[in-house]
């Protein structure tokens, strides 16, 4: 209740910037927060499974696979998503593969041409999933 801090809370504070002149070919480990406005061709992985997060400006692009615990898409993705925790697709945000969420916002003018799969735990037992297929 009060003085509690949530499991999910987004990390606010970026750790490394990738600028929106930056192009960058291989993949790329990180903990904390990471900015990209520029292109990543390769996978993205955080290494920090609690406190990570991934933002994608408007400029900016991937071609590669995405796991962090948040993710903040407004650029274009082709690739699948794995946000653990909390996905959000803001109005510009394409997103061209398939996507596994804990928990999602998606903004008018969002897309995702893939598999949207909301995953959630269900404690000893197992993880119990569900799909929907957006296009």
């Amino acid at each position: 209740m009060f003085g509690r801090k949530k499991k999910n809370q987004l990390h606010h504070h970026i750790d490394t910037l990738i600028g929106a002149n930056t192009t960058i070919s291989g993949d790329i480990h990180f903990t904390g927060g990471l900015r990209v406005d520029g292109h990543i061709i390769g996978n993205i992985f955080a290494t920090d499974d609690e406190h990570s997060t991934l933002v994608l400006s408007n400029e900016g692009s991937i071609k590669g696979e995405i796991k962090a615990t948040n993710v903040v898409i407004n650029g274009t993705v082709t690739g699948p998503i794995d946000a653990q925790g909390y996905l959000e697709l803001q109005e510009k945000a394409k997103v061209y593969g398939d996507v596994h969420y804990g928990s999602l916002e998606i903004r008018l003018g969002a897309s995702v041409a893939g598999k949207m799969i909301h995953q959630h735990t269900l404690g000893i037992e197992g993880t119990q999933q569900s799909e929907k297929m957006i296009t």
